[in-house]
């Protein structure tokens, strides 16, 4: 089966159906945390009865989390006992007893309207990496007994979710090549691909707030597209906790969620600090390169500009014997040594396999021996993030056994393109297709060859490091004369552009000349003709 592929989050390129005009197949779960509101609820269930979306695709599961009296709830929804407090545990637990294709997040005192359903999984049916967010009126209007027939007539007026509405209007509804459409997971009324949520992993019970806006993060990650959907609309009965106390909430949230979303650059602007999930991860093989090479790159990269960073050496440290007999005889000397040199630096990670975390968003892979510049990295991310490339390819050097580069990956787009990417289609060409790939000189971005002096490596190895310096060196020059020459190739093109256009304008004025001429001289005949005549009669 052939996925349809969305460049960046730019949704509108899918076909989806108008309203009534389709016949569904896909199943949804819709899995309700709740903590009392009895009164609340049974609207919402109510509300979930009248869906246009079909019954027999629906699964309604409502997760009790420490309710007293005990919920209760009809025959044909789902119920969940979970005792232990808080929301992101309430929905794991719901989760973990969902059936359905798509899981459609609800709260307990949110009522949709009868083809909100309907308007989610439409989106789902045409693409299975989506998450799709309704849009959420909050009324004042007192609780009724009954639900009403016409929703939007008896909870009006109401006010709608500023934040959303904002954040899709400034963005051209996500689509601007926005740095956080993740923003637009809230548990209100979000619907997720079950199998994107299975990648991606649940809410995380640790954090106190702000579960909704990590989970949406890692679904990002994951390769998710997220889409704003008007026609899915909601009502909140009542205000929200954000909207009653939105500063101390904030207060809460970015204490904890700053270590876990990168994104979130504004709340890293400490220079020294570490983080659980660091903004990229450099990557660096230690095993067959010289402890020298590796201890210039791995400095280099904890030296730039960037410090949200953290580098991975992967190398055989699990089998790593030491020959203390002869130690400078070791074969494996250089990885000792490399070991000895970072086994205690916090911001290098000794790994045997080269699996980088999925919620970190950018990866930096780095031959060792070549390093980068101060603002190397800064200037590869502005690279990535202002045209929203999935990779950032920089060549480094070209001879004819093949080509040496360092490659800066998104991780979010390398997840996009293993799931639309077909059998025998290769991953960057892929990520080519729904990110973009980018190709620049590694010279010209600040990298630069190790070429010091490695005791012990002898005459040989110098000579032939030194005669490949000379050669990327020559290299260098060669393309530096070659733009020169297409400059001047360009330059004389022009010129010779010039010399036609001059030639016919000479030519133009010789014309104008001549016939300048031969008025003149039909003037002076037609001149001392009237002369003479005028003489005649004289006489």
């Amino acid at each position: 089966m052939i996925l349809p592929r969305v460049r960046g989050n730019d949704y509108r390129t899918l076909d989806v159906p108008t309203l009534g005009s389709w016949t569904p197949t896909m199943s949804v779960s819709v899995v309700i945390p709740a903590y009392g509101g009895q009164d609340k609820l049974d609207l919402v269930v109510e509300g979930l009865a009248r869906q246009s979306y079909p019954g027999h695709l629906t699964e309604v599961i409502v997760v009790d989390n420490g309710s007293d009296p005990a919920l209760r709830v009809p025959p044909w929804v789902k119920l969940v006992v979970c005792e232990e407090p808080g929301r992101a545990t309430a929905r794991n637990a719901g989760l973990a007893v969902a059936s359905g294709e798509v899981v459609h997040w609800l709260d307990s005192d949110v009522v949709l309207t009868p083809r909100a359903l309907e308007a989610h999984m439409r989106w789902h049916h045409a693409a299975p990496y989506l998450v799709v967010t309704g849009y959420i009126r909050f009324t004042s209007a007192p609780v009724p007994a009954e639900l009403p027939d016409d929703l939007e007539r008896s909870f009006e007026p109401a006010e709608p979710h500023k934040w959303i509405v904002d954040l899709v209007e400034r963005t051209d509804g996500l689509t601007a090549n926005p740095t956080r459409p993740f923003s637009l997971h809230v548990g209100g009324a979000t619907s997720v691909n079950a199998r994107l949520i299975a990648a991606a992993g649940p809410m995380d019970e640790e954090l106190i707030l702000g579960q909704d806006t990590e989970m949406g993060y890692r679904l990002a990650q994951a390769g998710a597209v997220f889409v704003p959907e008007p026609l899915a609309r909601a009502y909140h009965l009542g205000p929200t906790m954000r909207m009653r106390d939105k500063a101390p909430i904030d207060r809460v949230s970015h204490a904890t969620v700053a270590d876990r979303i990168p994104a979130y650059r504004w709340l890293r602007s400490h220079p020294g600090r570490q983080w659980k999930v660091p903004f990229v991860e450099a990557v660096v093989e230690a095993a067959g390169a010289a402890y020298e090479d590796v201890r210039a790159t791995v400095d280099a990269l904890l030296a730039g500009t960037v410090p949200d960073v953290r580098v991975t050496l992967v190398g055989p440290w699990d089998s790593l014997a030491r020959d203390r007999r002869a130690p400078l005889k070791d074969p494996n000397l250089d990885l000792v040594l490399a070991q000895g040199h970072y086994a205690h630096e916090g911001r290098v990670r000794l790994a045997v396999d080269d699996v980088v975390e999925p919620a970190v968003p950018y990866v930096l892979r780095v031959p060792a021996g070549w390093v980068p510049g101060a603002d190397t990295l800064a200037r590869l991310l502005d690279v990535a993030g202002s045209e929203g490339q999935g990779l950032v390819d920089v060549l480094l050097a070209e001879s004819a056994s093949g080509i040496v580069s360092a490659r800066l990956e998104r991780t979010a787009a390398y997840a996009r393109a293993a799931i639309v990417a077909g059998p025998e289609e290769d991953l960057d060409d892929a990520v080519d297709s729904v990110f973009g790939v980018r190709w620049v000189a590694g010279e010209t971005y600040g990298f630069t060859r190790q070429t010091r002096d490695i005791p012990g490596r002898g005459s040989v190895y110098r000579a032939r490091m030194d005669a490949q310096a000379e050669v990327e060196k020559l290299r260098a020059d060669v393309e530096r004369l070659r733009g020169q020459v297409a400059r001047w190739r360009d330059d004389a093109g022009k010129w010779r552009k010039s010399a036609v256009e001059l030639r016919r304008e000479v030519g133009s004025l010789r014309r104008e000349l001549a016939a300048a001429g031969r008025v003149q001289q039909g003037l002076r005949a037609a001149l001392t003709a009237s002369l003479r005549r005028a003489l005649r009669k004289k006489d």
